[in-house]
């Protein structure tokens, strides 16, 4: 069976942007292999330990069917304007040289002979520094690499709305106005696959609760977001993370094309 690699920037995006893809590609027989560019740490990693965030990734993975975890070594960029110094041990993702990081990821796409990479949108979905690099890396891997097929992960602009307005009426925080969202993911129209992940709701939400640094983080930014879907009965967070969409690269590609 083919073999799918995933590039994602932090440890946790892999459930949300594409968890259900993965856990739909691993119950059909395909190997899938995440490999995450950051260990979602700012500062240095932990002297002979891997990074908590790290052993999260390898348990959600371990839920979702994944085989293989792989780091790519760069520490995580953080948000806002001003990008922090490196960390001592490593480089952040966002300063480091694409056709760099781009050759590592495409040894591993060697290795595993894939023929199929996951990778995201061309505004990195929200415009997170490290998801901006993720595409450029994932465009030039998949062309060293010679990938076959090349999707990119989004969602529509459309449907990143009624979900804000869905945060809002259960009081969540929304850090997106209306006008920034459209500078952010994909219209509808770009879209060329939808798949419906429904079936695999619970394996999504369980591979979501493995993240408990992101649940319960201290400092309250993602955590109530996070905590609500983690407990949400499985069929309601079916109905809210129950699809997952993508963008094809390439001369040529399909249009909008729906996958269950």
């Amino acid at each position: 069976m083919p073999t799918l690699v995933a590039l994602h920037a932090h440890p946790d995006d892999e459930v949300l942007l594409t968890g259900g893809t993965l856990a739909q590609a691993a119950a059909q027989g395909h190997r899938v292999v995440v490999v995450v560019a950051t260990d979602g740490l700012m500062g240095e990693a932990p002297e002979g330990q891997e990074p908590p965030r790290m052993r999260e990734l390898r348990a959600s993975a371990k839920v979702l069917g994944v085989e293989r975890v792989l780091h790519l070594g760069y520490a995580d960029s953080g948000r806002g304007p001003l990008l922090y110094p490196d960390p001592p041990d490593r480089t952040r993702f966002a300063r480091a040289a694409t056709e760099d990081a781009a050759r590592r990821l495409a040894d591993v796409l060697r290795e595993e002979g894939a023929e199929l990479l996951l990778s995201y949108d061309a505004n990195g979905g929200y415009g997170h520094r490290d998801h901006v690099k993720v595409h450029h890396v994932g465009r030039r891997a998949a062309e060293l690499a010679g990938t076959p097929r090349l999707l990119e992960a989004t969602v529509p602009r459309e449907t990143i709305g009624r979900l804000m307005r869905l945060a809002r009426a259960l009081r969540l925080p929304v850090r997106y106005d209306a006008e920034a969202l459209g500078r952010f993911w994909s219209a509808r129209a770009d879209i060329t696959h939808a798949v419906d992940v429904r079936r695999y709701a619970r394996q999504k939400q369980a591979a979501l609760a493995m993240h408990r640094s992101e649940v319960e983080k201290s400092d309250g930014r993602l955590a109530p977001a996070m905590r609500v879907l983690v407990r949400l009965p499985a069929p309601l967070f079916g109905l809210l993370l129950g699809r997952e969409w993508f963008v094809e690269a390439g001369p040529g590609r399909p249009r909008a094309r729906t996958s269950r």
